[in-house]
């Protein structure tokens, strides 16, 4: 069974930092690209972070650029995000994604095949 666990979520002031963990499981993790998604209530979904199946490659949304970062080891299946110097309009459920490509990161929503439940991040003003 193929399972994507997000976990880490959690109600944090502004300027503050979480981190973000997604643990993969039936399926060969190290052939995935993972990508972080957000959505916030009302709005659409949208991806904030992307890493390569190897970690070698990263892209962020301008949104989170300098404040967030994205790694995966990929020996414990598991790809993290921590994000630094949150704010209140990032407050979302936060999900992470997993597409079958080992060339680089994959952008677009409907390459991913596997989906996590999500973890609700709070940021407080």
């Amino acid at each position: 069974e193929v399972q994507l666990q997000a976990s880490g979520g959690g109600l944090v002031q502004a300027g503050g930092s979480l981190r973000l963990s997604c643990a993969a499981s039936g399926f060969n993790f190290d052939d995935y690209a993972i990508g972080w998604f957000r959505q916030a209530s009302g709005k659409e979904r949208e991806g904030v972070s992307f890493i390569s199946s190897s970690g070698d490659t990263t892209f962020y949304a301008d949104s989170v650029k300098g404040r967030f970062t994205a790694s995966r080891d990929n020996a414990k299946n598991t790809v993290y995000l921590q994000m630094n110097s949150l704010k209140p309009e990032d407050t979302a459920v936060y999900y992470c994604a997993a597409a079958p490509f080992r060339f680089g990161v994959v952008i677009a929503t409907d390459e991913y095949d596997y989906w996590g439940q999500g973890t609700q991040v709070t940021v407080s003003s």
